[in-house]
């Protein structure tokens, strides 16, 4: 079993790096929540976060769920949920310091799984293994939202695909995601192309219902039923 937390990158380890992360992400939260609502999230649901990063995401979902549990493999992360979850007095969140090689659900299956940059850090055979572990973790019918970078951009392309990219990143780092970071997620982590994380989806038990792929060509959003 590879070490997820070793591949997590350096960066989200970091205690420092993490208290701006979400300024740096830009995360449109409330319009996540409503789509999943619009799939039937209620109050007697179940959600499972996998790599929620500092919580902003499962403790504004935990406002519609009856337990949501926050899953991260990095410490620094889970203290900022767990700073965050205790602000918000959100009760029904759980956090768990795993990944989706690791964690183990308890209790009755989950409704909804949800994910954000995350898979990117697993090699395409763990991701097969961590989808196939994700489809265990909902029930029949349950809801799995992925977003990601992945590229939807033709392969001859990709020289051009990157640099359009590289092009659009902010000098200040404070201001999202610098060219220098851009590149160092080209080179040392595992974005996959949409054509190949597709069929992962598929061979591990998912129904893909809607495709989000973005006008840079390097991030998508699935909205994936459990079969």
């Amino acid at each position: 079993m590879i070490d997820e937390a070793a591949r997590a990158g350096p960066e989200h380890l970091d205690p420092v790096y993490v208290v701006g992360f979400d300024r740096k992400s830009s995360f449109d939260v409330a319009s996540e929540i409503d789509l999943l609502r619009s799939h039937g999230l209620r109050a007697g649901s179940c959600l499972v976060d996998v790599g929620a990063g500092t919580g902003e995401f499962a403790v504004a979902a935990a406002r519609f769920c009856e337990r949501v549990v926050a899953v991260d493999v990095s410490p620094a992360m889970l203290g900022a949920i767990r700073r965050r979850v205790a602000d918000a007095g959100a009760a029904n969140v759980e956090v768990v310091e795993a990944g989706f090689l690791t964690y183990h659900h308890r209790g009755r299956p989950a409704d909804f799984v949800f994910s954000k940059n995350a898979l990117h850090h697993l090699p395409d055979f763990w991701k097969v293994v961590a989808l196939a572990r994700i489809a265990g973790v909902l029930k029949p019918g349950g809801v799995l939202r992925l977003r990601d970078l992945v590229y939807s951009f033709e392969p001859r392309n990709y020289k051009l695909a990157f640099e359009s990219w590289l092009r659009s990143a902010p000098d200040n780092p404070a201001q999202g995601w610098t060219r220098l970071e851009l590149e160092t997620h080209i080179k040392e982590e595992h974005s996959t192309f949409a054509w190949l994380l597709e069929p992962m989806l598929n061979r591990t038990g998912f129904q893909i219902r809607d495709v989000e792929l973005s006008d840079t060509q390097v991030f998508a959003a699935y909205t994936c039923t459990r079969l």
